[in-house]
């Protein structure tokens, strides 16, 4: 089964005052963190990208959205369009301490399901998800509906919700689902 990595990275960073995934973080952009977490874990990794000259330092596909300006659902639809890849690994751009041995679990509960989504502290986390590349149709009948969240494409397919992690500490969790929207968070990652 061949697993594909996914950083989306389309948003404009509004609340963030700049571009979010290009802030250093210990010596390197909060992106490049992510890709190499992504690396270990998926046997390729991709950046959906608007602005693919800003990601070429990571020597990685960059893959500019099918849908322009339609959120981070489209970001998906782009991703397994182009991409052939069985499952892939989701992760937002502003996620600097993801976790191999999150998705690695998380790809473990997979089983029979279109996707898996995590809940985490009683937050659904589909950014940080595994799906099939078969829900593809799915997400495009949504984008062409205008229907831009991604939750509502889970009510359409087989999701396995998972609420426990097995082993997994609370620290690594509570890292791995930090996302960094506001210059506050950006301010806490650094004292990480």
């Amino acid at each position: 089964m061949k697993s594909c990595g996914v950083i989306l990275s389309g948003g404009k960073s509004t609340r963030m005052g700049k571009n979010k995934s290009l802030l250093p973080l210990q010596n390197k952009p909060v992106i490049e963190h992510v890709a190499e977490e992504l690396m270990k874990c998926s046997d390729e990794v991709v950046v959906v990208t608007n602005e693919p000259s800003a990601y070429k330092f990571l020597h990685v596909p960059l893959i500019e959205d099918r849908y322009v300006n339609k959120g981070p659902l489209a970001g998906l639809d782009t991703a397994l369009y182009h991409q052939e890849a069985d499952i892939f690994l989701i992760a937002a751009c502003d996620m600097p301490f993801i976790n191999q041995y999150v998705y690695a679990y998380l790809i473990d509960q997979l089983n029979q399901y279109d996707a898996v989504v995590p809940i985490f502290e009683n937050q659904m986390h589909p950014l940080a998800g595994i799906y099939r590349k078969s829900v593809l149709p799915t997400i495009q009948h949504q984008l062409m509906n205008d229907n831009r969240k991604v939750r509502g494409i889970l009510d359409h397919i087989q999701v396995n919700y998972v609420h426990h992690f097995a082993t997994i500490s609370a620290e690594i969790l509570t890292k791995h689902f930090f996302n960094m929207n506001y210059p506050m968070q950006y301010d806490q990652a650094k004292k990480v």
